[in-house]
């Protein structure tokens, strides 16, 4: 198994591009770019810690995944009050942080077969 074949990676990866999509023409560029910085910071996070080839690890990384997942949700609320974000689709972002992150947190509790990174695909 490959980091590339976890649900959590697809999702959080596919809702990055979204973002990046989304906020391409926004003007501030601090926000535009810390909002993305986020949102790309959880499937990266997923990507490293399996790297790793450590439980011990990859655990750690999933902690700074929902860090960042939580930070995301953050964003998006700001990014809607501040009208950056239509407010149907943020709230459409916005669950599906929630959802990255209960998917993290139960990844993260569970017992993974096989060590993470040990079947390594170039």
């Amino acid at each position: 198994m490959r980091f590339e074949d976890l649900e959590v990676w697809k999702r959080s990866a596919r809702l990055s591009a979204e973002l990046y999509k989304a906020l391409r023409e926004l003007k501030d560029f601090a926000f535009r770019d810390q909002i993305t910085r986020s949102a790309l910071s959880i499937s990266s996070n997923i990507a490293e810690g399996w790297e790793r080839n450590s439980k011990r690890e990859f655990s750690q990384y999933l902690k700074y995944a929902l860090g960042s997942c939580g930070e995301l949700r953050t964003q998006l609320y700001i990014g809607i009050e501040a009208e950056y974000l239509n407010r149907e689709q943020g709230q459409v972002w916005i669950r599906e942080t929630r959802e990255l992150s209960a998917m993290l947190r139960s990844l993260q509790t569970s017992t993974i077969a096989e060590e993470p990174g040990s079947t390594y695909e170039a």
